[in-house]
């Protein structure tokens, strides 16, 4: 095992495209780190750099203690898994597993006792003797984690490698690779554009865009403490409510004006986020997570000055709770992050181009909440809705930074 250390680390392209620029990042050893981000976040482009499929333009990349920057990639010890499983059809599972091994001319008896071992771990003794196209796609993915097993290497790279399996075998295999992972002990790092599985998997998450990294920290803290907007916005599902909404104070009290609403912030708020204070008269991105929204039927303990009104447009019954889509007279927040991440799911043109202000719905945004079950709100309905201030998010209107501290 050892740890995999960016510093400095960039790529340009020959034609003058920069895919990463700057990348400093420790990955400490056995620790499990993923990298997240939208379509051409330069995240697969890092991880080829580690495996020596691709260059290094800048900076020093090392695994262990050694640079590697120029070592080419049979000798840096490592084992990649790819998206496409990468089997060879004609091979059986065994002969797949086994078939680095023999490249490196180890002997019979220690090849078949190390796949044998990994068939074990990985459940697919049984099926050693198959060829892959006898195989689902969940025991494809078994066979070529398995290949990287045996290779027992110091780190392990995985490029997206659950994006061709179905919703629910994706997540059997989530926890099947988190496991194996943990058991193992083994640096892994691991490469998705689905931030659930990056919250779900990583001791640590890495989010990058647009060939930058913009924050690296433990899942919990990514979703209670993004360092800018654009993080806020990319990690949750459903993905966090972006509105603009002006601080001002009355009577002694900090508010968040929604439209012609608004919401009294109390002592939690401020306590986490002093800076806030210093924003009183100024406009502000506010960032409303689905479950700090409820059906106020259902939230007696929020008191009325923490509601807003809407009317509702779609109701999705999911049995366990309700995603409620509503609409509320507030302009929407239009910034260059939110339309990005608009991209990035396939609503661009939803996104309205023109900056601030009001959009073909007359400055109404759509918001999504997760309301009890037993709400009874139907669609058309004005609904009161209740606020769980505490998990209010809010960022500068011009930089996107998270407001947290004074500085």
């Amino acid at each position: 095992m050892a740890a995999v250390a960016f510093e400095g680390v960039g790529k340009v392209y020959a034609d003058g495209t920069r895919a990463v620029s700057d990348m400093d990042l420790e990955i400490r050893d056995g620790e499990f780190m993923v990298l997240v981000g939208p379509s051409g976040c330069g995240k697969t482009t890092a991880l080829r750099m580690v495996a020596g499929l691709e260059d290094i333009s800048e900076g020093v990349l090392r695994i262990g203690e050694r640079v590697v920057n120029h070592v080419p990639a049979r000798d840096r010890d490592i084992a990649m898994v790819f998206q496409s499983y990468a089997l060879y059809p004609h091979l059986t599972v065994f002969e797949n597993i086994a078939f680095g091994l023999r490249l490196r001319k180890m002997s019979k008896d220690e090849v078949d006792k190390r796949v044998r071992e990994a068939a074990h771990v990985l459940g697919l003794t049984e099926f050693l003797q198959r060829k892959p196209r006898a195989l689902s796609g969940g025991q494809r993915q078994r066979v070529a984690m398995g290949r990287a097993i045996v290779r027992q290497p110091q780190a392990y790279l995985m490029d997206e490698p659950l994006s061709n399996l179905d919703a629910k075998l994706r997540v059997h295999m989530r926890a099947e690779i988190s496991s194996l992972q943990s058991e193992l002990g083994v640096t892994t790092v691991y490469v998705t554009h689905d931030q659930v599985e990056a919250m779900t998997m990583g001791d640590r998450v890495a989010v990058m865009r647009k060939g930058e990294l913009q924050q690296v920290a433990q899942p919990q803290e990514l979703y209670d403490r993004p360092v800018n907007l654009f993080v806020g916005g990319f990690i949750g599902s459903p993905a966090m409510n972006m509105i603009e909404s002006e601080i001002e104070r009355s009577d002694g009290a900090l508010l968040a004006r929604v439209g012609g609403q608004s919401l009294v912030l109390g002592d939690e708020v401020l306590k986490a986020r002093p800076a806030l204070t210093s924003y009183a008269g100024r406009r502000v991105v506010l960032g409303i997570r689905p479950e700090s929204l409820e059906d106020a039927a259902l939230a007696p303990e929020i008191p009325a000055d923490r509601h807003i009104k809407g009317v509702l447009v779609l109701r999705e019954p999911l049995g366990s709770e309700i995603v409620a889509h509503f609409e509320v007279d507030a302009p929407p927040a239009l910034t260059e992050d939110v339309r990005e991440l608009a991209r990035d799911v396939g609503q661009e043109t939803t996104v309205p181009a023109a900056p601030g202000g009001a959009d073909e719905n007359g400055g109404k945004a759509t918001m999504v909440g997760r309301f009890g079950p037993r709400s009874r709100v139907r669609t058309g309905d004005v609904v009161d809705i209740a606020v769980d201030t505490s998990g209010l998010h809010f960022f500068d209107l011009e930089t996107g930074s998270g407001i947290y501290a004074q500085t």
